[in-house]
């Protein structure tokens, strides 16, 4: 108990001591060192388990907490090519003749601007000297020269050997745009079991957007498919979606959702160009990939045997290479030329024509606009006629200028309208029709169930007729 009986400061005083606090003594430098050690060594640990932390937790919250911006898909475009061009001498391929006969040339022109000189000089300098120019022998002939080094040089199954290594790393580059296409069928068995079956064909890489891959393939791999696996060179499969089809082409395209694929399989496919059928001409070298021999990734060489143009086909004309090439149009076959860029598939439509056991090719020039509106998802507008164009002889006899139809597809559209076999289409909408290009550019441009007016002259009695029919455009 406290002292009631002390006097109030002492108190106080013995209150104030107990509130002090004991201040420990100064640390030696020695324990300075210490701490600073022991406080780095701390912070280290610290940001060596942040920095794991960090390093594990960020792919997953890229997975499930961030939104990546994907790359949008755009419209695919194709640059159209015109029917008149032809080889260029800058595009025409230049063999070692035509090089020594250009480097000979040179020579030869170097050779006289420089005796020019020095005879105009030796003349101005000493006149005396022009006997003895006169005297010299004249120079060889460029042609006997060429001649003579061709006949000089000895060809050797090496040099066939090095062509074909060209030929060979052309098509072993266009293969990585090869792919396999598997139609998947479901059906039953004589006991109600379930069966899938499976067809195989070949399918080149012709465009990529910023979600898919598009793949040309043949029409058949997609007609009565109830599923399509695509498989890239490198082994990986993806599914695959049936983009659009043309039966009358013959072929279809198969996209590939590219989120579904590797990255290293991304990486190492290849997008084949289409490239421009109206340069090629007879003797060109081409090389069939797909599957010429029946099975996917085979491949073979030749050449074009002979270019025919102007072959009707509905709603149009078109270009056929012959070729003295292996060719498979079932399983799918595609010609590259010595770019490896596509310049046609091969179809069977045409092999009652083909003499010689020859592979017979659809031109793709003239399939690339139908090509953009099958990439982009679009249907392909579908009239159904075959025709060609009246002949400055027949205007003569009377028949007014434009398209004569030769032949007007059973339920088609324009025969559901009322067109018929020997009417002259002169106008389409607006549009004055004297060509069959003019024609079939006309309809690629329509949309199906467009509703345009046909203008044709039908031949009466004494004179023809003009008449207009309502034509539903369809999709083939």
């Amino acid at each position: 108990m406290p002292d009631l009986n002390r006097p109030e400061e002492e108190t106080r005083e013995k209150r104030q001591f107990i509130r002090e606090k004991i201040a420990r003594p100064p640390m030696t430098k020695g324990q300075l060192i210490k701490r600073m050690l022991a406080y780095l060594f701390i912070a280290a640990l610290g940001g060596t388990a942040a920095g794991t932390s960090f390093a594990i937790a960020r792919p997953l919250a890229d997975k499930y907490l961030v939104t990546h911006p994907t790359e949008e898909s755009i419209p695919v475009t194709i640059p159209t090519d015109d029917p008149g061009e032809t080889h260029t001498t800058e595009t025409e391929p230049q063999t070692e003749e035509s090089s020594d006969e250009e480097s000979l040339e040179e020579s030869e022109t170097e050779n006289e601007s420089s005796a020019e000189s020095e005879s105009s000089t030796e003349t101005e300098s000493e006149p005396e000297s022009e006997s003895e120019t006169e005297s010299e022998p004249e120079t060889e002939h460029l042609e006997d020269r060429i001649q003579s080094v061709i006949e000089s040089y000895e060809y050797s199954v090496k040099d066939l050997d090095a062509l074909y290594g060209t030929l060979r790393n052309v098509v072993k580059e266009a293969n990585r745009g090869i792919v396999e296409v598997h139609s998947v069928k479901q059906e039953v068995d004589w006991f109600d079991n379930p069966v899938e079956t499976a067809g195989l064909y070949a399918g080149v890489i012709v465009a990529s957007t910023g979600q898919e891959l598009l793949i040309l393939t043949p029409e058949a791999a997609v007609e009565q498919a109830d599923s399509i696996k695509v498989t890239f060179e490198d082994g990986s499969e993806a599914d695959g979606i049936i983009k659009q089809r043309d039966s009358i082409s013959g072929m279809a395209i198969v996209s590939v959702i590219t989120e579904l694929l590797p990255e290293d399989t991304l990486m190492e496919v290849s997008v084949l160009k289409l490239g421009n059928s109206y340069v090629m001409k007879q003797g060109d070298l081409v090389a069939a990939l797909g599957a010429p021999a029946g099975m996917v990734h085979s491949s073979a060489y030749g050449s074009i045997s002979y270019v025919a143009r102007n072959i009707q086909v509905i709603d149009g004309i078109t270009r056929l290479f012959y070729a003295d090439i292996a060719g498979n149009s079932q399983a799918g076959t595609f010609l590259v030329n010595i770019d490896g860029e596509i310049i046609g598939w091969v179809t069977d439509a045409y092999d009652d024509e083909a003499e010689n056991g020859l592979t017979v090719a659809m031109a793709i020039s003239d399939y690339k606009s139908i090509l953009e509106r099958m990439f982009n998802g679009y249907s392909v507008p579908y009239m159904g006629i075959m025709g060609q164009e009246v002949s400055p002889a027949m205007v003569l006899d009377g028949v007014p200028p434009g398209v004569y139809v030769t032949e007007c597809i059973l339920d088609g559209p324009a025969y559901s309208a009322g067109i018929q076999n020997g009417d002259i289409i002169v106008r389409i909408n607006d549009r004055e029709i004297s060509t069959v290009k003019e024609y079939q550019n006309q309809v690629e441009a329509l949309n199906q169930d467009t509703v345009v007016t046909v203008v044709i002259q039908r031949r009466g009695i004494e004179e023809y007729k003009e008449l207009e029919y309502q034509v539903t455009i369809g999709a083939r």
